[in-house]
């Protein structure tokens, strides 16, 4: 049996890289996954590719700053599939970069709304479906850099909101343990998708080397030679939500080919 065989998996942020592996990951290991992002159009792509079909993915245009649109997704899993059992946040502001001293906190409330509240905005739409189902895992997907700040990107706003995300986690975990319904989180750190891609084109062309220089120095700093990929990451996120998973709960799990190690 398949590790999410019968069970209803709600993905936050579903678009062209870890939210579609997730939404891959779930379909391939028996789940139904309803997917929520701010654009449909990447809904329907991701939807076709994972499930040609139709019969295991529904979804709906949610921007998790919107509590309503968030009760919405959470209602077209009940409806189209009859349960929820569990949430993985991938939904992320991840694009605005600095440190403090040059910081606009206008946009660092911006930041902390999305990837604080909105993943806590979505976690309550979904405690009913969950309690109900007789418990399930909510899994955040959080960054490995709200425990140790990269050198070569400054992304302190980014950090900090989702470092808020893994504290409060413990507490979800304390507060919702009693229904059986665990949290985690998961830790990604230099991730290849597309993302990273993108980082590691410009900084090539930036600094006129090759790209397989710029992928060098960062699987240098890794104990594994290779970098972590997206589909990793989501497979780390599908084991959480499976019932292998049953006794873990409150944990940070690193994906990150050994770069960090705790």
């Amino acid at each position: 049996m398949s590790l999410l065989t019968g069970k209803t998996v709600v993905v936050s942020g579903v678009g062209a890289g870890l939210g579609h592996r997730v939404a891959a990951a779930v379909v391939r290991d028996g789940g139904r996954a309803v997917l929520g992002a701010r654009t449909e159009a990447n809904l329907a792509k991701t939807a076709a590719d994972v499930d040609p079909d139709g019969t295991r993915t529904a979804y709906l245009a949610t921007d998790i700053t919107d509590e309503a649109r968030c009760e919405a997704l959470a209602a077209v899993a009940r409806e189209r599939f009859g349960r929820i059992d569990a949430v993985v946040h991938v939904a992320a502001w991840d694009s605005y970069f600095g440190g403090v001293e040059d910081a606009d906190f206008t946009t660092w409330q911006s930041v902390i709304d999305v990837n604080l509240l909105g993943s806590l905005r979505m976690t309550r739409a979904c405690l009913p479906s969950l309690r109900e189902a007789g418990g399930g895992a909510v899994v955040f997907i959080g960054t490995q850099s709200a425990v140790a700040a990269p050198s070569q990107v400054r992304q302190a706003a980014y950090a900090a909101s989702k470092g808020a995300l893994t504290s409060v986690m413990y507490s979800l975990a304390r507060e919702l343990g009693p229904h059986r319904i665990r949290v985690n989180t998961v830790l990604p750190g230099w991730m290849w998708g597309p993302p990273v891609e993108a980082y590691v084109r410009f900084t090539a062309h930036t600094e006129g080397v090759p790209e397989a220089e710029v992928l060098r120095r960062l699987t240098d700093r890794a104990a594994l030679p290779e970098l972590a990929t997206d589909g990793d990451v989501a497979d780390a996120a599908v084991f959480l939500c499976s019932d292998r998973a049953r006794a873990i709960t409150g944990q940070s799990l690193l994906v990150n080919a050994g770069e960090l190690m705790r």
